[in-house]
């Protein structure tokens, strides 16, 4: 039962850590492996499949904010400049899938809602970000458990 707990409690942490609640999950995750050190690899694939949802989350969010446009048209000074978004969308065709690899650290949540709203293909948006999320959280893993650093 206690170890159902700390699954859902690193479970829960990971998935807010990122979205855009201000939330950070990397001490749940080391008190998780406190608790359940012989767990090490179920920890990891938790939090990283948590914090990829999470991610997906935020994704959706970007991708439905253009649903409010209607709303914009309304209130003209709210609308982002059309040169700045277009500049963005460049920005992004030739940088922004590669930035989704270090979605982990600040600044991450904005990558992922960029992609939303830009309308980076699902497949490659869950790919790159999957990869950020378990490897960060398999480095975090191998630092709290003593193996490295």
């Amino acid at each position: 039962m206690l170890t159902l707990s700390i699954l859902s409690g690193l479970a829960l942490a990971a998935f807010l850590a990122a979205t855009p609640v201000p939330f950070q999950s990397e001490v749940a995750f080391v008190g998780a492996v406190a608790a359940l050190p012989d767990q090490l690899w179920l920890l990891v694939l938790v939090a990283s499949v948590a914090n990829t949802a999470g991610s997906g989350v935020t994704y959706a969010m970007g991708r439905g904010a253009r649903m409010f446009e209607p709303v914009l048209d309304r209130w003209p000074r709210l609308r982002p400049d059309p040169a700045a978004m277009a500049k963005a969308e460049r920005w992004f065709a030739r940088w922004g899938r590669w930035v989704l690899l270090v979605s982990w650290l600040p600044g991450g949540d904005l990558a992922c809602a960029l992609a939303g709203a830009l309308r980076l293909r699902l497949d490659l948006f869950f790919l790159l970000v999957g990869i950020a999320k378990t490897s960060r959280y398999v480095v975090l893993a191998l630092v709290a458990s003593g193996l490295i650093g």
